[in-house]
């Protein structure tokens, strides 16, 4: 069945590169004079390999990954509207860009609003890998380096791959096989951007300057877009009378700045203002200090922007086997005391406040929380700390696992039961463990932030600098 609908996906393509030349202009699906652009043929074989390779693992797993992979080949699709485009047309103003722009910019939000809407699917992980790297189709903005933009897009989706890979490789390898084929999507995007955009989107150098209107209206293959999430994302304002090459790009980055939290890694920081390349600015965040109580004093740490209203109510509730705990505003009181091994932990929003947990469960999430304390007792799986900052967690019995990803200042008092306990970080700063002493205190440890890979000759060898910590 597989096959059948690989071939039929086929066909499709085919078909609408025969409608494509069967006549002039960019209007039907094609380029000027009928003649399909070598790039966008190139494109094409992403679309036929990789994308249709993805699509079809996805049918086999089903439920909410099939629905995701319906909204990734339609981004895939209004993309290759975009590069027909560019293939036929010169570039336009930045007013009509940023309208070319859109059909990509929506795709990408209505991509990342499913995986915010479902944080409860069972393929969450999957889910996420996606959400995190589909806005490297924001390269048609990007110049003059959109390939190292791409590469840092499908780095993002690292941590929640290797998630499904640990989750299943021993369990269903077809889920080993989405993983493989979804990642090998950005890796040819990678070697197509440098075979054909190497400093951007390419333009035609004849033909009429490009408009909104000579964009074609439909996906090939009669791909009908999928039905929306949600409501659907605000319009990209009008920047017309502006001359900024920039806008085009700003637009289509703000259009999906306004989706999840995560797209805020769509921000380009520069390299003075990186931690791990200027060990200075570590130094001017005061780390915490040997010997206080975990959540004695209030943190050293400069005060942070002001946090917006919360329009959503707080919760503290038992949801099936989850605990949710979320949108808790300055509440330093919050217990979770009747607990069971099978249960799990997620606290999402939550700023300026203290969860303590009792008894034994069996994961622990903190998801985009700010300035939050965690207090708990025994763990059996992982405790994740998930796009936070300046979180404090105190282990008062075991944990096998703690996990850091994308969080700025995470600081770890372990127990003495819980020091075989390993800690993964990824893409994370200012992270601190502090061991227990036989007086009571504790000692601080940080953690690396910065490395340095070697060729010896036969392999990598990587190792922390001496800056690191």
């Amino acid at each position: 069945m597989a096959e059948l609908v690989n071939l039929v996906q086929r066909l499709e393509v085919a078909v609408g590169r025969l409608e494509a030349m069967s006549g002039p202009g960019s209007s039907n699906g094609g380029s000027a004079g009928g003649v399909v652009s070598p790039y966008v043929e190139a494109f094409d074989e992403i679309i036929n390999g990789p994308v249709t390779q993805y699509y079809s693992l996805s049918q086999q797993i089903g439920g909410d990954v099939l629905k995701h992979a319906e909204m990734m080949k339609q981004a895939f699709s209004s993309q290759r509207q975009l590069l027909i485009t560019a293939s036929s047309a010169q570039k336009p103003s930045d007013a009509v860009l940023t309208g070319l722009l859109q059909p990509v910019s929506k795709a990408i939000q209505q991509v990342q609003a499913f995986r915010e809407q479902n944080r409860t699917s069972q393929h969450f992980n999957h889910l996420s890998a996606v959400s995190e790297s589909v806005p490297a189709l924001g390269w048609v903005a990007m110049d003059p380096k959109p390939c190292p933009y791409v590469k840092e897009m499908q780095d993002a989706a690292m941590f929640y791959t290797n998630r499904v890979l640990k989750e299943y490789k021993d369990k269903d390898k077809k889920h080993v096989d989405w993983v493989r084929a979804y990642v090998s999507i950005w890796t040819e995007m990678q070697s197509y951007i440098k075979q054909h955009h190497t400093t951007g989107l390419s333009w035609s150098k004849t033909g009429p300057v490009a408009t909104t209107a000579a964009a074609p209206p439909s996906a090939p293959g009669g791909i009908p877009p999928p039905p929306p999430p949600g409501p659907p994302p605000p319009p990209i304002s009008d920047t017309s009378g502006e001359n900024d090459a920039a806008l085009s790009r700003n637009a289509l980055f703000e259009s999906i700045n306004k989706g999840a939290d995560i797209t805020r890694g769509l921000r380009h920081v520069k390299d003075d203002q990186k931690t791990h390349k200027n060990p200075d600015l570590r130094s001017q965040t005061a780390p915490v200090r040997t010997g206080p109580k975990p959540f004695s004093s209030p943190s050293s740490r400069p005060a942070a922007s002001a946090t917006p209203t919360r329009t959503l109510p707080p919760v503290l509730e038992l949801d099936g086997k989850k605990w949710k705990v979320e949108n808790q505003e300055n509440a330093p009181n919050l217990v979770i005391s009747d607990t069971e091994l099978k249960q799990v932990v997620y606290a999402f929003k939550c700023n300026k406040s203290t969860l303590t947990i009792k008894g034994k469960i069996n994961s622990i999430i903190l998801d985009n929380c700010k300035k939050m304390g965690l207090v708990f007792e025994n763990v059996v799986g992982i405790v994740e700390i998930i796009n936070c900052k300046d979180v404090k967690i105190q282990v008062l019995g075991k944990v096998p696992t703690i996990s850091i990803n994308k969080t700025d200042g995470c600081h770890v008092y372990l127990s003495k039961d819980s020091l075989q306990c390993e800690i993964v970080s990824a893409k994370s700063s200012e992270m601190n463990i502090l061991i227990p002493q036989k007086d009571g205190d504790f000692t601080e440890l940080p953690v690396p932030e910065q490395f340095k890979t070697v060729w010896d000759g036969e392999k990598l060898v990587t190792t922390t600098t001496e800056i690191a910590g």
